[in-house]
């Protein structure tokens, strides 16, 4: 298995478990949604919360050029540290949903 094909799974497997965790409250429901063709990842809410619907994007990755750029990240512990925990190093890893300008202070990947 090549790095990317690594990574694919390594993504996947984060979010299929971020989407077992069950909502406290309402009926909303975890979906996730795969794109390998085009390196696109998302873990989705769908639901109710009363009258109100519920329908959102908790994550949001995708692979670009090798790099794994996060652009959403609504998880508590955030989804860099779990790709850092399974061995994707900082200079793979972008913080899309920083500006630019913030990014090259982080630690992470510019672009």
């Amino acid at each position: 298995m090549d790095t990317l094909d690594e990574a694919r799974q390594i993504i996947q497997t984060i979010i299929s478990e971020y989407e077992k965790i069950p909502y406290a409250y309402g009926e909303i429901e975890r979906h996730s949604v795969f794109d390998s063709d085009r390196d696109r990842y998302l873990l989705m809410i769908v639901g109710w919360e009363g009258v109100r619907q519920v329908h959102g994007c908790i994550i949001h990755v995708e692979i670009i050029d090798g790099k794994i750029w996060i652009h959403r990240d609504g998880t508590e512990d955030g989804i860099a540290s779990e790709l850092l925990k399974a061995g994707i190093t900082k200079e793979r890893i972008v913080l899309g949903f920083k500006s630019p300008q913030i990014r090259k202070h982080t630690g992470f990947a510019v672009a």
